[in-house]
């Protein structure tokens, strides 16, 4: 039991036991009033040394998150916390540094994200990791990219879909982030200094459906592609676009109306043909 466990001698110091019966140590500090977990450790020692060095980044304004190194005790994702509560006051359980008019989030020592201000909350109460490039949250149990919140689709492309308007890809403020194609299979393109998009779409390789004046009418090709191409039994799973701001009256008249590549109407003949010049 918790209350027949002898207290530690060191500052900074809490024994508690696993379900075993085997012991642990936490460490934890009091500033201001606010008392703050420093994290779990597997001897006393390491769990005091946590404390003596939080305690000496509280008091030391000159120590920044550069000082940090591999040879700490205490994690790096704390000390991001504990310099941000000694310089602005305010403490979050991710490690987030606080600007005047956005904040840093630590991934780790060299790997710094920026956001806005209108994120904080968010990002205050999600953890995120990284696989790869792949930036990511847990959300309600299931892995949320973090370009999700721009409108980013999954399969979008780093400059093809969307872009960092000042090439810095860790700059996740929303000036900086330039939405180029919001929906599947729909590319904007120059037509003689025109905007144009060309709706594509991919069976075994990319098929051309056509270009059209506006981004939702290529998104309704590609939808009427994909109905096409099904009716034909083409086994592909295809994830249609969902134009959230048209009213099912006017998608339904330019479905009706809009005009796809005839490789796409006979996709079976065309594949026939092609098939029986290849023997």
């Amino acid at each position: 039991m918790t209350e027949n466990l002898p207290s530690s001698a060191l500052a900074g110091v809490q024994i508690a036991s696993k379900k075993d019966g085997s012991l642990y140590y936490r460490s934890s500090i009091t500033i201001k009033g606010r008392h703050i977990s420093l994290g779990s450790y597997n001897s006393e020692n390491d769990a005091h040394a946590a404390y003596l060095e939080g305690k000496g980044i509280i008091s030391a304004a000159a120590w920044t998150l550069d000082k940090w190194k591999e040879d700490y005790i205490l994690p790096f994702n704390k000390c991001v916390q504990l310099v941000n509560y000694r310089d602005n006051g305010v403490y979050f359980s991710t490690p987030i540094f606080l600007m005047k008019k956005y904040f840093f989030y630590y991934l780790n020592q060299n790997d710094i994200l920026t956001f806005d201000m209108d994120d904080l909350f968010y990002y205050s109460s999600h953890t995120i990791m990284k696989r790869g490039s792949h930036l990511f949250v847990a959300d309600y149990g299931s892995h949320i990219s973090i370009l999700s919140r721009y409108g980013i689709q999954a399969y979008s492309v780093a400059g093809r879909d969307f872009r960092f308007v000042n090439g810095d890809s860790s700059d996740l403020r929303y000036h900086n982030i330039e939405v180029i194609n919001h929906y599947r299979g729909v590319r904007r393109i120059s037509v003689r200094g025109l905007t144009r998009y060309k709706a594509v779409i991919h069976v075994r390789s990319n098929y051309i459906i056509g270009t059209y004046n506006t981004e939702e009418e290529a998104a309704i090709a590609y939808n009427k592609a994909a109905d096409l191409l099904s009716q034909q039994n083409v086994r592909k799973n295809y994830e249609l676009n969902y134009l959230q701001d048209m009213s099912p009256r006017d998608y339904a008249d330019i479905y009706a109306s809009i005009r796809v590549s005839p490789r796409i109407r006979h996709f079976n003949s065309d594949k026939k043909y092609k098939d029986k010049q290849r023997t």
